[in-house]
């Protein structure tokens, strides 16, 4: 290295006067050129030589013509098997011994150097110095050229730059001030990947100046209104061929404040009737509390109706996980007056709710993981029998995509509920459930109970990114004390979903039963629905 020394000193002297000259770096054992400006950055060359392992670079030869200097050089072997020493500083940083062995001197500088980026000194810079030979192998130390420490300041919109400021404040929230590395930013990149609202045009940019790391964000405000309908053919209670269908309309981040505003229309097999309207908005005053009102009303043919109101407010927790504070406001008409399973009352209570939605890389897929949880304390009126009654009802809903190898996927879900009362409940205020988003091969809403569960595992067979078949298979049971029933129920069938020009398509036949009951196959269950956005 002393002599790399004096050959950088003669090379400055040399040219001192001629820098305006060309600098040909002319290797004799490949004959390859280099062409820098000046005598510096011929210097710096040959250093680099040296630091990367050709230990006795020499100059063989220099011809100073006009407008040109040529130097003629040998770098000598490569040294790639050497005695490594780490300074003090860096085997304090990695926190690992100071010397070693190595064949591959190369690999041990990359990874020392990666290192030093993960600790957020992007611009790090490891120096090799030759210490001479030991026993025929090079004795090198290695040290670092840190730089200042990056850290992650903050975040700049571009495409677009209307989205809430509650959503960059999140953000900020959660990267700002973490280390400047691959890691976190393939964290972020993770955070927006299938975000519902915005979708990355290209991964993160950083603007580095000397006083900051600004990560800037590429983003496209996605179409998420959405048009959900779907046309079922079944059977009723009677055996009598009948259609039922679904409309779900929402209108999303219409004023780039990422609300939503969502219409459920909904008409089973058993002349029953459901519309629901909701409103969500997750960012009230640029702040992480969200407000939403679910109103919900269901007719059952000409015999009773029960009309819901649920306002809430909640906290965004992050991104995915929402906890929420509710109300509940319930009427309910018996509007036969010969019905005598059910009784009118009034319903009011309060409860908690805990929502976690974790996005899917698969878009055929709605999620990856959603968790939902609910537990609400009600003081239910009955006028006609002039009772009160303290009421509690639960429900708890997790669905989970497992990826098995390949295109082989497993969904796995799972429902509960219970409503429990001091009093004896009636058939208008039980749960119901079933049909094409519940207990599939029964017909929507026609179970009543004042508890139940239910599992599903569905196999998923992904063709490509456009459709995939599934094969389901489902169990569940239910507790109807009204009607003294405690039936194990199960249910079965396949589909077929994939993307046409006008959105998804989702066909399914399903069939389920009772547990010692033949299988009928008028009992059969055929769903078409189409999802389209807009």
């Amino acid at each position: 290295m002393s002599r790399l020394i004096q050959i950088s000193f003669l090379l400055l002297c040399v040219f001192l006067n001629a820098q305006q000259k060309e600098f040909w770096l002319i290797d004799v054992q490949t004959n390859s050129k280099k062409v820098v400006k000046d005598s510096l950055a011929a210097t710096k060359f040959l250093d680099s030589l040296a630091e990367n392992n050709h230990f006795f670079t020499e100059i063989r030869n220099i011809d100073d013509e006009v407008v040109r200097t040529k130097i003629y050089y040998d770098k000598g072997p490569n040294y790639n098997t050497a005695n490594v020493r780490l300074s003090d500083s860096v085997a304090a940083d990695l926190k690992t011994s100071g010397t070693f062995y190595t064949k591959n001197l190369d690999s041990v500088r990359k990874n020392i150097n990666q290192k030093y980026v993960d600790l957020g000194y992007s611009f790090s810079r490891v120096k090799t110095k030759y210490l001479g030979m030991e026993k025929g192998i090079p004795k090198v130390e290695l040290s670092v050229n840190r730089n200042r420490q990056r850290k992650i300041d903050g975040f700049v919109l571009k495409g677009y730059e209307k989205a809430p400021k509650r959503f960059v404040k999140n953000l900020e929230k959660e990267f700002k001030l973490r280390k400047y590395g691959d890691e976190n930013l393939l964290a972020i990149n993770r955070s927006l990947q299938n975000h519902p609202f915005v979708s990355l045009e290209r991964p993160p940019q950083t603007l580095f100046t000397q006083d900051s790391t600004n990560i800037y964000l590429f983003l496209q405000k996605k179409k998420v209104n959405s048009f959900d309908g779907m046309l079922g053919f079944g059977n009723d209670k009677e055996e009598k061929f009948t259609f039922n269908g679904t409309l779900n309309l929402n209108f999303r981040n219409v004023f780039n404040g990422f609300e939503s505003i969502s219409l459920f229309w909904q008409r089973n097999p058993d002349r029953g009737q459901s519309f629901d309207l909701k409103a969500d908005i997750p960012y009230l005053f640029q702040s992480n509390v969200g407000a939403s009102v679910n109103m919900n009303i269901f007719r059952q043919d000409s015999t009773f109706a029960n009309v819901k109101v649920l306002p809430a407010v909640y906290y965004n927790l992050s991104s995915r996980q929402r906890l929420g504070l509710r109300g509940t406001f319930e009427t309910s008409t018996v509007l036969d007056s010969l019905y005598t399973q059910g009784t009118e009352y009034t319903r009011k209570g309060a409860g908690l709710w805990y929502d976690y939605t974790a996005p899917t890389e698969i878009e055929l897929f709605l999620h990856k993981t959603r968790v939902r949880a609910e537990a609400d304390a009600l003081f239910t009126n009955y006028s006609a029998a002039n009772l009160d009654a303290t009421q509690m009802r639960y429900f708890l809903a997790a669905e989970h995509n497992l990826r098995l190898r390949g295109n082989n996927y497993l969904n796995l879900k799972g429902e509960s509920a219970m409503l429990s009362s001091q009093n004896e409940l009636t058939t208008n205020e039980l749960l119901r459930f079933g049909g094409w988003n519940s207990l599939r091969g029964f017909n929507e809403e026609a179970l009543y109970a004042d508890f139940y569960y239910y599992g599903a595992a569905e196999y998923r067979y992904l063709v490509n990114n456009q459709a995939f078949f599934d094969v389901f298979l489902q169990y569940g049971q239910l507790y109807n004390k009204v009607a003294d029933l405690r039936p194990q129920l199960y249910s079965f069938g396949l589909g077929f979903n994939f993307f046409l020009p006008i959105g998804l398509m989702s066909f399914q036949i399903s069939n389920g039963n009772e547990f010692g009951n033949e299988i009928k196959f008028g009992d059969t269950k055929i769903h078409w629905g189409i999802l389209t956005r807009f």
